[in-house]
């Protein structure tokens, strides 16, 4: 059996699978399955008011450069407004955090998150759509929200409440 990590990997514009994560759309670029394990490279599209809510991953390492748009990016020590062109790194240690697109047009981003394995957890969170595709937001009721804090465990991640970093 060939190593998918130790071959060359070429994902064309709209290849890839594509989520619908809580009305985000993220397609994944690669996956920890052709890096072993080592990074996974998300290309997210997030809409006008969109974005996760405050989260933490002790163990994962995340960072974002943004493609067209801007994002809000929030943690206990303050906001942070990364627009086109800028790039943010959430470090390993678990920091709160959160990204908002506050604006009227859609941001874009790449993602990196090393280890790899995240984007497993937004496969068991999301629904499957093609690029570019944007389902509504769920309505996060408490059976969601509990749906959502076990998927989220099971990967190392915390949820937090949505007013969390609200300062």
């Amino acid at each position: 059996m060939e190593n998918k990590a130790q071959q060359l990997t070429t994902v064309n514009a709209q290849d890839g699978p594509s989520l619908s994560v809580v009305g985000d759309t993220y397609r994944i670029l690669i996956s920890g399955e052709e890096t072993g394990g080592a990074y996974t490279v998300i290309d997210m599209l997030i809409p006008p008011h969109g974005g996760p809510g405050p989260h933490a991953h002790p163990t994962y390492q995340e960072a974002f450069y943004i493609m067209e748009g801007e994002i809000e990016v929030r943690t206990e020590s303050g906001r942070y407004t990364a627009a086109k062109g800028s790039f943010v790194n959430i470090p390993l240690g678990g920091m709160v955090h959160q990204f908002k697109n506050e604006t009227q047009i859609i941001a874009h981003m790449l993602c990196i998150i090393t280890p790899a394995g995240m984007e497993k957890m937004f496969g068991e969170l999301g629904k499957p759509v093609s690029a570019g595709v944007f389902l509504p937001a769920p309505d996060l009721g408490p059976d969601l929200i509990k749906k959502f804090q076990q998927i989220a465990e099971k990967f190392g991640q915390q949820l937090y409440p949505p007013d969390y970093l609200d300062k």
